[in-house]
């Protein structure tokens, strides 16, 4: 496959995303419908949208004959890594708590959106098998670690406040349920197929258009040093981390093309949801979400072409 016609699915679905984004700008700025909606449509797309795709997805996956154990190796090890490479620039991606925990999400999360839409087309059934077990992996663990350092920051890094926060994480409990359907054999239960799909394709597009209608562009102003790294640790230095430790584990070269993308993904929405629900600097992350995604429109390509191209 030419690599202008693999780059097309990444350009195809990255574009949706950002266009959402803008337009829930837009209709913010018109006043429609309303300014009672967004902050309850947030609510909707984080505990029951959002869980419903991901609880889908990971329980009907066939994960099969795949280097599993490397997958899961390189990916918790390039999160750990970049986790940790956060906390050491901590002055630089936020000088208080709240702005730290959603310069952090930036850096760490990715967007599911785009993990799941590009690497179907780009590697086929073995790729969506893949692409959900790094779900698998990386939501429960980048929303522990999420939940854990925005928590601290703010100064409640509490054991009981800790265990409530991450016992009812929508998120995580969808991961965990997905993952018991998938492996007792069970599936998605009898007559449950067409309502979890119509749930799941409304998960993101809502969660778009929330998250652009809370934008403020004005949260830029000072903190573009701090945006500026959050976007380069994580499109830049996240795959290239990525690439390196997939050569460690051996991985083949489609486990490593996937493991690769998704550590390339810009950040999600739900980084903005859960900086809203935990009290940290919300409009920063939907400025760094925003930014990240834009960024991505030239980065994500070049992370295909470079080491992530489509296999056969």
């Amino acid at each position: 496959m030419p690599a202008s016609a693999a780059l097309l699915p990444v350009l195809a679905a990255l574009g949706p995303v950002f266009g959402l984004i803008a337009l829930g700008t837009v209709l913010r700025r018109c006043g429609f419908p309303g300014s009672g909606f967004w902050q309850p449509a947030e609510r909707l797309s984080y505990y029951l949208l959002l869980p419903a795709l991901l609880l889908r997805e990971l329980a009907r996956a066939d994960f099969g004959a795949l280097a599993v154990g490397g997958v899961v190796v390189a990916l918790l090890a390039t999160i750990a890594l970049m986790s940790v490479l956060a906390l050491r620039l901590r002055r630089w991606l936020g000088n208080d708590g709240p702005a730290f925990g959603a310069s952090f999400q930036g850096v760490i999360r990715l967007n599911t959106y785009v993990g799941l839409a590009t690497a179907l087309p780009l590697y086929g059934a073995a790729g969506g098998a893949l692409a959900a077990l790094a779900l698998a992996v990386m939501v429960p663990v980048v929303n522990l670690l999420s939940v854990l350092v925005i928590t601290h920051a703010l100064g409640q890094a509490r054991p009981a406040h800790l265990l409530r926060q991450l016992a009812g994480n929508p998120l995580i409990l969808a991961c965990a349920a997905g993952i018991a359907l998938n492996v007792s054999g069970l599936g998605l239960p009898p007559g449950s197929e067409g309502f979890t799909r119509i749930l799941a394709q409304a998960a993101l597009p809502l969660g778009l258009l929330a998250m652009g209608a809370a934008l403020q562009l004005a949260a830029v102003r000072g903190r573009a040093p701090a945006i500026t790294v959050t976007v380069l640790l994580k499109l830049v230095l996240a795959p290239l981390l990525a690439a390196a430790l997939a050569r460690l584990c051996a991985l083949p070269a489609l486990e490593s093309a996937v493991v690769v993308l998704f550590a390339a993904l810009p950040s999600a929405p739900s980084a903005y949801i859960l900086a809203r629900q935990l009290g940290a600097d919300a409009p920063l992350a939907a400025v760094v979400i925003t930014v990240e995604t834009l960024a991505a429109m030239l980065t994500l390509p070049l992370v295909v072409l470079l080491c992530a191209g489509p296999h056969s």
